[in-house]
């Protein structure tokens, strides 16, 4: 996603007009400008946001030793000043890389230099796809479809995925993804958007009440849409938001790849507290750039995961909807369990 900007070379710089009629031949070269450097500070840079908060405005200072006067040659646009202090906001949406020309100046001459930075500049986001389950009846098939059976997936679980509707309906404006015991095991529903919604980039909202009983284990979470090519963990999986089915008060949001340098799997996330998270409606998020991506949590960013090239986290991601029982999140199922249910309001993207 990066654009770099090439800048004419020293062609431009030396069609800046001197202050002064002496040519740099009549003058020592040793009493133009020496030892020039520039300086940033990203407004609102921090480690989770190096590049910037989304503002595009840095704060440049240029030092050098015998200068009077300066000029800077900054994204096409030339600017010159006596103060060796700058502000300039960009606004090429995105992560961009910028070549700045700074020149430094006195009657006897001038002094150049090339700088590199990189700025991230926030564009508008708009509602790009959603899906508010304002129709009652089976999920939307232009949005959903269905992940199917009861091989444990990887993780020892014990449901059977069906695409029952006493597993996943759509009623008074929510989606109700609902587990079941049926004497000989569990029922529950996975619908996913593989094949029919996905998307690079952007912010995922779903606003969900999570199920409150022992051994249930629901989850929000993405999938590289290449997975059925290259698999798991190639692919790349984000997870928005998990919860063990032991800790009802504590959601989790987690990262998922293969490690190009070691060939082997790797992982990194966090959790947060969400005590009211079985009782009560939350939001549930994903800010997702091409250098950082953090998880959401009520708005509260609570993971941070540095993204780059290197990283599955790129490309086209589908949408997973699910409730697991018991295996490697879930745990103990409650002996006395009947049947629990995620409810869904919504599911929003924007881009």
């Amino acid at each position: 996603m990066k654009r770099i900007f090439f800048l004419g070379f020293m062609i431009t710089l030396l069609s800046f007009p001197s202050c002064s009629s002496t040519s740099d031949n009549e003058e020592p070269a040793n009493l133009k400008p020496s030892n020039l450097s520039v300086t940033e500070v990203k407004v609102g840079a921090d480690n989770n946001n190096p590049n910037g908060d989304g503002s595009g405005t840095v704060n440049f200072t240029i030092t050098s030793t015998g200068a009077t006067y300066y000029k800077v040659l900054i994204n096409n646009e030339t600017l010159e000043f006596t103060e060796n202090t700058f502000s300039y906001t960009f606004t090429q949406t995105g992560t961009q890389d910028y070549s700045i020309i700074v020149a430094a100046y006195n009657s006897h001459g001038s002094t150049s230099i090339t700088y590199s930075i990189t700025v991230f500049v926030q564009g508008e986001s708009g509602l790009v796809w959603s899906d508010e389950f304002n129709t009652d009846g089976a999920p939307n098939p232009s949005n959903w479809g269905y992940d199917l059976g009861d091989h444990g997936w990887g993780n020892n679980e014990l449901q059977n995925y069906t695409n029952n509707s006493e597993n996943a309906i759509v009623e008074g404006g929510v989606l109700k993804i609902i587990a079941k015991a049926n004497g000989t095991g569990y029922t529950s529903a996975r619908i996913k958007s593989q094949g029919l919604q996905s998307f690079t980039y952007g912010r995922i909202e779903v606003r969900a009440k999570l199920p409150a009983s022992q051994g249930t284990w629901p989850a929000i979470w993405m999938l590289g849409s290449n997975f059925s090519t290259v698999g798991w963990p190639q692919c790349g999986e984000m997870d928005i938001m998990e919860q063990t089915g032991w800790d009802k008060n504590k959601v989790l949001g987690t990262f998922h790849w293969q490690d190009s340098a070691s060939n082997s799997y790797a992982g990194y996330g966090l959790e947060t507290s969400a005590s009211t998270s079985t009782t009560e409606f939350h939001l549930y998020s994903l800010e997702w750039r091409a250098d950082v991506i953090h998880v959401h949590y009520d708005n509260v960013p609570y993971v941070t995961f540095t993204n780059n090239n290197n990283l599955p986290f790129n490309a086209d991601f589908f949408i997973i909807l699910n409730i697991a029982m018991g295996g490697n999140l879930g745990g103990e199922v409650d002996p006395n369990f009947t049947q629990d249910v995620m409810e869904v309001d919504y599911v929003r993207v924007y881009q």
